[in-house]
């Protein structure tokens, strides 16, 4: 599967350039999916709810299913985090795996950087960033995309892995 990430510090603005980019990738004819890494505690069940209940009890991994969607909740309790790898080995295959976070991960990333934030880049510490989406220029030594610009940023990772004219 073809992975390409987004990272960058929090406030960079990945999660709005992702929500950007997955339906000019899909308007490409491209099949998407996502992984986010969360660096704090989360939790997509709410209290009170059967499946909540089933968490609460014990249950390692917990199965919610509809007609429209389903989702599998894993417990670790007390394991460790699964690396990346893991976690993609339980995606279903598409196109197009964009993974949110995961900075230290050695696929290919478009680094999201906002000089305004202070922060330093991320680019000359990973080998691994093929590119930089800002929103305000500066000198690098690789390609610059504008922040704002999804649809550019959609040609670049397409014409990365040669799917602009490919079709799954």
């Amino acid at each position: 599967m073809r992975i390409f990430g987004l990272a960058g510090w929090s406030g960079s603005g990945k999660t709005t350039l992702l929500a950007a980019l997955i339906p000019e990738l899909v308007a490409r004819g491209v099949s998407v999916s996502t992984i986010k890494h969360a660096h704090h505690e989360f939790d997509i069940d709410r209290p009170g709810k059967d499946s909540w209940r089933h968490r609460e009890a014990g249950a390692t991994e917990v199965m919610v299913a509809s007609a429209r969607r389903w989702a599998l909740m894993h417990e670790l309790r007390g394991d460790p985090e699964p690396p990346l790898d893991d976690l993609v080995a339980r995606m279903s295959p598409v196109d197009l795996l964009l993974v949110e976070g995961f900075k230290r991960q050695p696929h290919p990333k478009l680094e999201v950087h906002r000089p305004s934030l202070g922060k330093p880049l991320i680019y000359p510490g990973d080998p691994h960033v093929v590119a930089i989406a800002t929103d305000a220029p500066f000198a690098a030594p690789l390609p610059l995309l504008p922040l704002a610009d999804a649809g550019a940023i959609a040609a670049f990772i397409t014409d990365h892995f040669g799917l602009a004219t490919w079709r799954s």
